[in-house]
């Protein structure tokens, strides 16, 4: 499948704002669905997905990254880049921002530049959901999420669209605005759904079959491997399981082995060691790997998104937004 739009010139850009991208209706399955194709094309040999670039200063201030990549299927090359500021201050004191620019790669011409947040808001859930449901125990009925920041709200109605048959959905969580947001977004999507808000942190973890940890870099969760049930799947996006989660794990999988040993130094062991990874989810997808290759393993998955699943979401953002004749056009190169 190939999608080209009607693009207008080489010297202008449509720029897609964040009140733009945030009026475009796209469901949890939808997103689901193209963030499944990307990691299939990129399993197939088909898209490009190189190492990510960082910039961080000694006192740990503030963090960048650019990602550059190529969708083999929508052929749509982009960079993304991302930027935050004030990582030792709460959350509400810190500036982020994140853009994707892309480019036709059959016409040559600029598609456009959007502002990302929604984007890799809603790609890293879908990743997760997907990681759920390829690598969690056969019957897993109860989830945990850990933090109720942007991806903590929308944790859950992308795991019950992957795994529907969960039963019991816990979230702990330290914000009571947080909270009521993710009992929103699982109402939204899935009404009637229950959602139980723990306090006994050791104890819903040892209930659950998935644990998905999304907080902040100064949550107080910290669960150990101890703690979790003998076939539990632990999922890292953010903080908030320990790294003996990873270490005394019997499978671990990732989306990029080469992002984990950048990105996930923060669960090495004493000896700044990290453990290596048994499968890349890439290739499990594609069934080249096993995920989970015996029902009683504790498996541990690091979900650091690759830039190709922005690509393609954004791509799909594009097409919906430039369709509705959202967004402005700048003459860039004129």
């Amino acid at each position: 499948m190939t999608d080209h739009l009607d693009l207008a010139d080489d010297t202008s850009l449509s720029v897609l704002s964040t009140s733009d991208i945030a009026g475009i209706d796209i469901t949890p399955a939808d997103v689901v669905d193209v963030v499944e194709q990307a990691y299939r094309t990129l399993a197939a040999g088909r898209s490009a997905n190189p190492r990510k670039l960082t910039v961080k200063p000694e006192d740990g201030h503030s963090v960048s990254y650019a990602m550059l990549g190529r969708d083999g299927v929508r052929n749509v090359v982009a960079i993304k880049t991302s930027y935050k500021h004030g990582l030792h201050e709460d959350r509400d004191k810190q500036h982020y921002y994140t853009s994707l620019t892309l480019y036709d790669d059959v016409t040559g011409l600029p598609v456009a530049m959007m502002d990302c947040g929604r984007i890799g808001s809603l790609r890293t859930p879908a990743v997760s959901a997907l990681l759920a449901r390829e690598l969690a125990a056969p019957g897993s009925r109860s989830a945990l999420v850990i933090g109720t920041g942007t991806q903590g709200r929308l944790a859950l109605p992308f795991l019950l669209t992957t795994l529907p048959g969960l039963e019991r959905l816990m979230v702990f969580g330290t914000h009571p605005d947080g909270i009521r947001a993710v009992r929103e977004q699982v109402g939204a999507h899935f009404p009637g759904r229950e959602v139980e808000v723990v306090t006994d942190l050791r104890a819903a973890a040892g209930a659950a079959d998935v644990v998905v940890a999304t907080a902040g870099p100064r949550t107080p969760a910290n669960v150990e491997a101890d703690w979790l049930r003998p076939a539990a799947l632990s999922i890292l996006v953010g903080h908030g399981i320990a790294p003996s989660t990873l270490h005394r794990a019997d499978r671990v999988v990732a989306t990029s082995a080469a992002q984990m040993r950048v990105t996930g130094t923060d669960m090495a062991d004493d000896d700044g060691r990290l453990p290596d990874v048994d499968a890349e989810f890439p290739e499990v997808l594609a069934g080249r790997a096993a995920g989970r290759t015996d029902d009683g393993q504790r498996v541990f998955a690091y979900n650091s998104g690759l830039v190709v699943t922005d690509i393609a979401l954004g791509h799909r953002f594009a097409q919906l937004a430039l369709a509705q004749g959202l967004g402005t056009r700048v003459p860039l190169w004129r």
